[in-house]
């Protein structure tokens, strides 16, 4: 089989695959591809492994040819694929959700939930900058932790570990799911909420959802009036989840007091009104990029590969439906 990776992973999974006895090529750029040389390079191949910064359109489907049975998408989320078109063409889709990752992003919504309640990265920067002159009683002053409310939108995998451990911090939890999770609330004590109540009455707020039609720009201006005043938000889900320009809005008013921002709305740009917030957190979308997480991934991603071709359907895959139906 001939299988395209369209970029170099950090995982011994690649080599795995690279010594497989399957004509592998790994693109020699360490950048994102254009989608024409993700054509050129992908067409007539069996399967390609992507990433979640390759966007395979319906376009990109088609140009691809007929040989592709399988995308193996190095990712949790797979809103960079048309799966619908996919199946459709009976090809293969899988993504990499795992534990490790699901730690990683969890532990890094506390990191940063953490670094915006006691101003971690501002007084880093002052400090750096040679502004410290000793122990004042009122500088940057934050705020605890223990007693607060943490809202959680979103109680899967990753919503359901950020919610575990503010047990440790002595938190209540409220969270907006779309529909009740009650193995979640007697695993974390969580409390399940409308949406209006999570706004109104959360000091931390947290994004566990992936994007969909649904959830795209879903935290906007209308959700911003309804939060409770100097909330901290948390973004380590998708990017366009959040209208940027409300939130900047928001975080101008008062009406938000702290952001921290792993992922963007028209990522890799950003809003420059962020960018000069020092009440923002910014990340390169960093969620899940400890070693564990991706080499987690990469045997998620290379495993599906190598499944496919033994006629063995992937315990990861996206689109069950395909299977009988899929290209061999």
């Amino acid at each position: 089989m001939k299988v395209f990776v369209t970029r170099a992973i950090p995982a011994k999974a690649l080599e795995n695959l690279t010594h497989s006895g399957h004509e592998v090529e790994v693109s020699k750029f360490d950048r994102i591809l254009t989608g024409q040389e993700l054509i050129e390079k992908g067409k007539d191949c069996d399967a390609i492994l992507s990433l979640l910064t390759d966007k395979i359109t319906p376009e990109v489907i088609d140009q691809l040819g007929d040989k592709i049975k399988i995308i193996s998408n190095y990712a949790v989320g797979f809103d960079n694929i048309d799966v619908a078109y996919a199946t459709e063409k009976g090809i293969v889709i899988t993504n990499t959700p795992c534990d490790e990752v699901n730690e990683s992003v969890a532990e890094m919504t506390w990191a940063m939930m953490l670094a915006l309640a006691r101003r971690v990265v501002e007084a880093d920067q002052v400090t750096r900058q040679g502004a410290y002159k000793g122990w004042e009683p009122a500088i940057f002053l934050g705020q605890l932790l223990r007693g607060k409310t943490l809202g959680i939108i979103g109680m899967g995998r990753i919503g359901g570990m950020v919610a575990k451990r503010a047990k440790g911090f002595e938190m209540q939890v409220l969270y907006s799911n779309r529909s009740r999770d009650e193995k979640a609330e007697q695993e974390t004590g969580a409390q399940f909420v409308e949406m209006d109540q999570l706004l109104s009455e959360s000091d931390f707020l947290s994004l566990h959802v992936p994007l969909t039609d649904e959830t795209r720009g879903m935290v906007n201006k209308e959700k911003f009036d309804k939060m409770k005043h100097g909330v901290i938000l948390i973004n380590t889900a998708r990017g366009p989840i959040i209208k940027e320009q409300d939130l900047v809005e928001a975080l101008r008013d008062g009406k938000v007091g702290g952001a921290g921002m792993d992922v963007y709305e028209n990522e890799p740009i950003i809003n420059p009104e962020l960018v000069a917030m020092e009440n923002v957190i910014m990340t390169p979308h960093i969620g899940s990029a400890t070693h564990e997480a991706r080499e987690a991934m990469g045997k998620l991603a290379v495993d599906a590969l190598l499944q496919t071709f033994q006629d063995q359907m992937p315990g990861n895959i996206v689109n069950k439906d395909v299977w009988e139906k899929r290209r061999k």
